[in-house]
């Protein structure tokens, strides 16, 4: 059922606004921008150490990838909150995107990493009554796409 009972409404654009932040310093020798679209009053029903390991694996690879631009934008799409990750690098082919959801599969052999960060990330999506899917994005790399179930506006105890 589309925003399970049981877990907390999280607020994701402080949320992404935090990650975002985090990997600017990071990843700050390369340049990057960070572009946000995110709506003040979404909030999706998702446990939080989840939250951060989905978006803060598909935020770390796009830095990693991305020539200048990373735009980050999300939107509510009926009971779905749709969180949309874009970079301007390479992207991949239809072959290598489903590939990098496979546990194991790496796409980049140069850097630290075991391949698991994306079939991670898709587990938990699922686990989460969500999806992450993976695309070409218009400005040229890759696009992320991760639906979660949206929920109304209360905020969880922290």
């Amino acid at each position: 059922s589309p925003g399970a009972p049981g877990r907390p409404a999280l607020h994701v654009r402080p949320r992404l606004e935090d990650l975002v932040a985090a990997l600017s310093r990071i990843h700050a020798a390369a340049g990057v921008r960070a572009e946000l679209d995110i709506p003040e009053d979404l909030f999706v029903a998702c446990d939080p150490q989840d939250f951060d390991e989905m978006t803060g694996n598909l935020l770390d690879n796009a830095w990693k990838f991305a020539e200048r631009t990373v735009r980050v934008s999300a939107s509510r799409d009926g009971g779905r909150a749709v969180l949309v990750i874009d970079d301007d690098g390479p992207g991949l082919t239809d072959e290598a995107a489903a590939a990098a959801l496979v546990p194991g599969s790496r796409l980049d052999e140069r850097g630290a990493g075991h391949g698991f960060g994306l079939p991670i990330a898709l587990e938990l999506a699922e686990l989460h009554d969500g999806a992450l899917t993976l695309g070409r994005a218009p400005i040229g790399g890759l696009r992320a796409t991760l639906a979660l179930p949206a929920r109304a506006g209360e905020t969880a105890e922290s």
